[in-house]
């Protein structure tokens, strides 16, 4: 008892008088990736979206809607339609590696639609060996996801929706891991979203929308991957904001201008104390944390501790927004031009990159494809095409 009394006191002057040193550390300016399970739920899986920088929260709606805002299907025009897009992933290195995704809507009514979609995510052929470098087997990883959706309008300008999602990701196929079993994680999740748009008045124009979206996705459950551990993950609950402005500039001539703001609602790692040699503190087992807070919290405390448990302070968590913003021409509603950019801080990831994109609309059928240009660092999409085909079955319904 005396020795662990001695033990935290030790630890708390060590603590007090980092605080309150001349010499105190500035935690800004250091790499503190916030990582989770399962990313492969943000990853933008429609082409439309892909080549607008992977902006969503409030474009128009599509069949893809679903993985962006939900709330956005209770104002798509169609009575029903789907959509496949296909994503090849570290082309350039492998080539089985890919996300699929595949979603579809119907129009109950002008007041509700419901909607459900599958996200897959396959690793490829992967040849399992042992701590001897032998091999124990030839397996095919896989991560997939299955959502659906329930939209409803409020108003002539305000819809609602909250979705339901199960997480499935099967990362070493039952492979035993530093000598303990593991076992494919597995998550239950909700979005919860809401879409605004209206018509503006601009005489300069023959139309004019605004619209704004809100989405707070995959609220839910940490996984694990083994029964042998107490550790779970946080999956990557996220909060998606963002404004769009339509403009008709004549009969044929369509623009649209877009803007997401994202933040992962997940508890950012903190900094841990060392000794004078480099080594990590700890007391009763854990390590001391000298900057920020335990992240060793439940889902919902994480969404609300995420908001200000960075070890830099404030100016950390303004850091921890990554941005995209995108551009979107049509032509007689039959042809479409996109680009678009994504900021992330450079201490908190650093993706940054350029899209661009085209799609094509005829009665039934739609193909849109987009290109991503990275910037400040490799990107596993770089130099790959990216494809959507969607089907739009209004027609049979008229």
């Amino acid at each position: 008892m005396i020795k662990k009394t001695l033990a935290v006191v030790t630890a708390c002057m060590m603590l007090t008088h980092l605080a309150w040193s001349q010499d105190k550390p500035n935690y800004l300016g250091q790499t503190n990736t916030i990582t989770t399970a399962v990313p492969f739920l943000l990853i933008a899986p429609d082409a439309r979206s892909g080549a607008l920088g992977d902006v969503g929260a409030a474009s128009t709606p599509d069949a893809a809607s679903m993985h962006w805002n939900p709330a956005k299907y209770a104002f798509i025009e169609s009575k029903a339609g789907f959509s496949a897009s296909y994503s090849p992933w570290l082309q350039a290195i492998v080539s089985d590696i890919n996300l699929a995704y595949v979603s579809g809507y119907y129009r109950i009514d002008d007041q509700q639609t419901i909607a459900a979609s599958l996200l897959f995510f396959s690793l490829g052929d992967i040849n399992f060996t042992d701590i001897q470098g032998e091999s124990i087997g030839n397996y095919r990883p896989n991560e997939f996801s299955v959502d659906a959706t329930y939209s409803r309008k409020f108003s002539d300008n305000w819809s609602g929706a909250v979705a339901a999602r199960y997480i499935h990701s099967n990362l070493t196929q039952g492979v035993s891991v530093g000598g303990q079993a593991t076992k494919p994680g597995q998550s239950v999740a909700a979005d919860i979203a809401v879409y605004h748009q209206r018509e503006l008045d601009w005489r300069d124009f023959e139309y004019a929308e605004f619209a704004l979206g809100i989405n707070i996705s995959n609220i839910g459950s940490k996984i694990s991957y083994s029964d042998a551990t107490t550790d779970k993950d946080f999956i990557p609950t996220n909060l998606r904001i963002g404004p769009r402005l339509t403009l008709d500039l004549d009969d044929y001539n369509r623009l649209s201008f877009m803007l997401d703001v994202n933040k992962l609602l997940v508890p950012t790692p903190p900094v841990y104390a060392k000794d004078s040699t480099g080594s990590p503190i700890y007391v009763d087992g854990q390590p001391v944390i000298e900057a920020g807070r335990d992240p060793n919290v439940g889902p919902v405390e994480g969404m609300i501790q995420s908001w200000y448990d960075a070890p830099g302070g404030f100016e950390e968590e303004l850091n921890e927004f990554y941005f995209s913003v995108g551009t979107e021409y049509w032509y007689n509603k039959v042809f479409a031009v996109r680009g678009g950019f994504f900021y992330e801080n450079k201490n908190k990831g650093n993706r940054k990159y350029f899209t661009l994109g085209a799609g094509l609309k005829y009665n039934v059928f739609g193909l849109d494809f987009s290109y991503l240009i990275p910037l400040e660092q490799q990107n596993p999409l770089e130099n790959t095409l990216r494809f959507t085909l969607s089907f739009d079955f209004n027609e049979f319904y008229n």
